[in-house]
This record gives C-alpha cells, sequence and structure tokens, in this order.
C-alpha cells in the first residue's frame, strides 16, 4: 500500500541573507535573534552566530516527513527581530553624533556671518529715552526778539557812523570875512552872516570848553575838537550847550547873534592849533573836505 505524503506547507518563512540564495529560518533555542551589525557599531559580538542553512538558488527545500507543524507565530517573531534590530542600529547612531559635537554641528554665525552682522547691527529693542530740548516759552521769544532789535539798531549805528560826515560847516549863510590881515591888524577867523538865531553846528565831534561870556565876543562857545584843535563859535546869540558837554559834527551847539564887537548879525569861527597858534579856518575845512567859496573881501 502506498503511503500518502503530507502536503507541504504553503507559508514562506522569512530568511536571513547570506550569500545569494534564501534559506528557511531556524526556530529553537539554537535560532536566536540576530546580533547587531558590529561592524558599524565598533561592538565585540556577544556570541557566534548560529548556522543557517541556504540552498543553492533553484533547489527544492525538503519535505519535512513525519513532523507535526509548530504553531503559526514565527512571522511575528521576525518582525519583532527587524524592529528591535533597527532600535538598535538608530540609538547606536544618536549616540555617535551625540558624541561628537563639535565635528557635526556647525555654528549659525561661522554658516551664515552675513546674518550675524545683521544681527550685531540691529538696533536693540530696549526702550530708548530721546533728549527733548526745553520748549521756548513766550518769554524767551520776547528776549530773542528784543536781542535781535538791539542787534539791528547797532548795526544800523554802525553804517550811519560810517556814512557821517565828519567835518561840517559851521553855519549857513554868507560869508562876508575871510582869515588874513586887516588895517593894521588881522582878521583870525571866519565870518559868516545870517539871520540872528540861525543854528549853529559843531564843526567836528568833540567836548565843551565853555559857554559864556567873552571879551570882546560877546559871548561864545569853545570846543576841544578830536584832532586837537579847538574851535571858537562867537558874537552868539545863545549857547545850547555847557561845558563837558561831548558833541558830534553837526549837532546844535549855539544861534546866530550880534553880541560883543560886531557890525551885523553872524558867526565868527576860528580854528586855534594845539600850541596856541591860530590857523586859517577855510584851509582847515578844505583839508577835511568842506569847501568854503571865497567870496567875502577884507
Amino acid at each position: 500500500m502506498a503511503r500518502h505524503r503530507k502536503p507541504q506547507s504553503g507559508l514562506a518563512f522569512p530568511a536571513v541573507s547570506r550569500g545569494r540564495g534564501w534559506g528557511p529560518l531556524r526556530t529553537g533555542p539554537a535560532a536566536a535573534a540576530p546580533a547587531p551589525p558590529t561592524e558599524c557599531l565598533g561592538l565585540a559580538p556577544h556570541a557566534e552566530q548560529p548556522t543557517v542553512g541556504v540552498p543553492l538558488a533553484g533547489a527544492r527545500r525538503p519535505p519535512v516527513r513525519g513532523a507535526h507543524r509548530r504553531p503559526g507565530g514565527a512571522g511575528g517573531r521576525v518582525m519583532v527581530v527587524s524592529v528591535a534590530a533597527g532600535a538598535l542600529l538608530a540609538a547606536a547612531a544618536s549616540s555617535a553624533h551625540a558624541a561628537l559635537p563639535g565635528e557635526h554641528t556647525l555654528d549659525r554665525r561661522q554658516a551664515d556671518p552675513d546674518e550675524s552682522a545683521g544681527a550685531a547691527a540691529a538696533p536693540s529693542q530696549a526702550p530708548q529715552v530721546l533728549q527733548v530740548s526745553q520748549v521756548p516759552t513766550l518769554a524767551d521769544f520776547a528776549d530773542r526778539l528784543e536781542r535781535a532789535r538791539l542787534r539791528e539798531e547797532r548795526r544800523a549805528a554802525r553804517e550811519a557812523e560810517a556814512r557821517r560826515p565828519k567835518t561840517r560847516i559851521p553855519v549857513m549863510g554868507t560869508l562876508t570875512s575871510n582869515f588874513g590881515p586887516r588895517w593894521g591888524t588881522t582878521h583870525y577867523g571866519l565870518d559868516i552872516a545870517n539871520a540872528i538865531g540861525t543854528p549853529i553846528v559843531s564843526v567836528t565831534d568833540g567836548t565843551v570848553l565853555e559857554a559864556g561870556p567873552a571879551s570882546g565876543f560877546g559871548l561864545w562857545v569853545r570846543i576841544l575838537q578830536d584832532d586837537g584843535t579847538i574851535g571858537v563859535f562867537g558874537h552868539i546869540d545863545q549857547a545850547l550847550v555847557s561845558a563837558g558837554q561831548r558833541v558830534r559834527a553837526g549837532e546844535e551847539i549855539a544861534t546866530v547873534g550880534n553880541r560883543g564887537q560886531s557890525t551885523g548879525p553872524h558867526l565868527h569861527y576860528e580854528v586855534w592849533e594845539p600850541d596856541g597858534r591860530k590857523a586859517d579856518p577855510m584851509a582847515w575845512l578844505n583839508a577835511r573836505g568842506v569847501p568854503v567859496a571865497p567870496d567875502a573881501r577884507a
């Protein structure tokens, strides 16, 4: 009687790669889980790996005779072994990276110098205190306006002083007698006739030496002029200045009169040099840009 062969199981068992072929994974005490790769982790193997039978390519697996099938579950054990091996590999790789931070970690400042420079140049986000000058008050504006007004007045005064004539003719009128000799005497001044009360002005800047009565002149004013000479104004009707007063060229100092030894209302003007010598007033005025027409006769 022919013996019936047991049907072969159609279940394919995962195998461990060894060479060119695949073979069935043996179970039992000797079929432990494959050890993790020792070459990658640099670890010594714990135990010698079990020998796995690998048939040649195309060879048929011999049938298992007279052996009962073990309960299923080999596939699940193989899956667990694969997951465990992957976890060990991942843990080993992480440990390797963590052990060498200086070799595998790149500083962001080295990787991107522009970003580092931009971060250093970026303004601080901390609150900043702004220095605000004090708001001018109405009094400040008024003070500034007053100072500006004074500056303008001083500037205008300087300009006016620059334009102001430094020498003036003493009185407007008719020249009736000039400097020179007379019958047995000398006439030391200029006689300029005009009506009584006609204004008489200072010829130059100076200081009043005397204002009052004088022999022969009736009433006079004497001024120490800035060039050192003395101006004499005689036969006046009224003196408008006093001794020690500062006067300027063109400032009114007296009025035309007919006092003293006079033949009619006129001004008698003389110029005395610092040494007492009496100069020709016409020549003195002409030298300072004030012409006097010699239309009078002796």
